[in-house]
């Protein structure tokens, strides 16, 4: 509401100079300013893009692995995804409420074989795919719990460690509350004292097919305390186009915020995606991306495992295409810097 400010000669004129006078000196004192965000440590967001502690950017080159249902097979599994060139693995995790709980000793035991294998470690928790439409799938709030429930196994490894909240947290249903929960599970983990670099996927399924995501980024990434918040889109059948791919990435560059592709393939049942033109326009626009995924896959879509049965030394035509082809992980990926001091 517009009013019509006193005259300068009027005694609230002059109260109003003498408060802000005071209160600007009050300020200036030490331990009298208001809070700061916390300070960047490790992996953090700036400048749109993912950075290290050091400030060198990191493009995340990638793929999944399904832990908490192949957890005997992890530790093979990542030293064959570092010896394939990759510099990241996206490492799926149970809150508990779909399939066996990852307590705070797995989670420990994950990041240290990440770590072992000079790979940086994205840590998701599965349970909440398709929530509001897949019976079982838990919320956002529900994983925020659960992190915050694991932070000892989290802590001191900021360099090392995302934190990504849920696995395609939404389905198509009420997926406009995807910015509310989103927001507000950040706070919860910034409030338990986690200051990672974390990830946010996106609803319908991951693919943002209603540009929930794509249009409320802004505002999530700036509801974030640390300002320290990357987003992740999957792109299976949506993204079928080479325009659609193109057109998704770059309005995300172009606002400086951001992202990753979180999951993809180069088939699925829901449509054809376009995984020349993902790779490639990630290599140009400096887009990370982690692909779906080492082995394991049932249920009708075996055909994005990369690895037949878990082995390095038969991969798929998908695990030749993402490790070995035009704008691979071979080609492309380029190790942490943390790794190489």
């Amino acid at each position: 509401m517009r009013t019509t400010a006193p005259t300068a000669t009027t005694p609230r004129r002059v109260v109003a100079i003498v408060f802000a006078a005071v209160a600007a000196l009050l300020l200036s004192l030490p331990g009298l300013a208001p809070p700061a965000r916390a300070a960047a440590a490790g992996l953090h967001v700036a400048g749109g893009k993912l950075v290290e502690g050091n400030g060198t950017p990191f493009v995340m080159r990638g793929v999944n692995h399904a832990h908490t249902w192949y957890a005997t097979r992890t530790t093979q599994a990542l030293a064959d995804i570092k010896a394939l060139g990759a510099n990241t693995v996206r490492v799926v995790l149970s809150t508990g409420d779909r399939w066996a709980k990852n307590d705070t000793a797995d989670v420990a035991n994950a990041v240290a074989q990440c770590k072992r294998n000079r790979l940086i470690c994205v840590l998701e928790a599965h349970d909440t795919t398709g929530y509001g439409e897949q019976g079982g799938a838990v919320s956002l709030a529900r994983a925020a719990d659960y992190w915050v429930s694991v932070r000892a196994a989290l802590t001191g490894q900021e360099s090392y460690v995302v934190v990504n909240l849920g696995n395609e947290p939404y389905g198509n249903t009420n997926a406009t509350a995807w910015t509310a929960d989103t927001t507000a599970a950040i706070r919860k983990l910034r409030s338990a004292g986690i200051h990672h670099a974390l990830m946010a996927d996106a609803p319908n399924w991951g693919q943002d097919w209603s540009f929930t995501m794509r249009d409320n980024a802004a505002a999530v990434l700036a509801a974030d305390p640390d300002r320290n918040t990357v987003f992740s889109v999957h792109m299976y059948g949506v993204f079928d186009t080479a325009a659609e791919v193109k057109d998704y990435l770059t309005r995300f560059v172009n606002a400086k915020l951001p992202l990753v592709v979180g999951e993809f393939g180069d088939n699925h049942s829901d449509g054809n995606p376009d995984e020349a033109a993902i790779m490639a326009n990630a290599q140009t626009l400096g887009v990370g991306y982690l692909g779906w995924s080492w082995s394991g896959n049932s249920g009708g879509v075996e055909y994005l495992d990369m690895a037949t049965g878990f082995n390095a030394a038969a991969l798929t035509s998908w695990g030749q295409r993402i490790f070995k082809g035009a704008n691979g992980i071979g080609s492309t990926s380029r190790e942490a810097t943390v790794y190489r001091a």
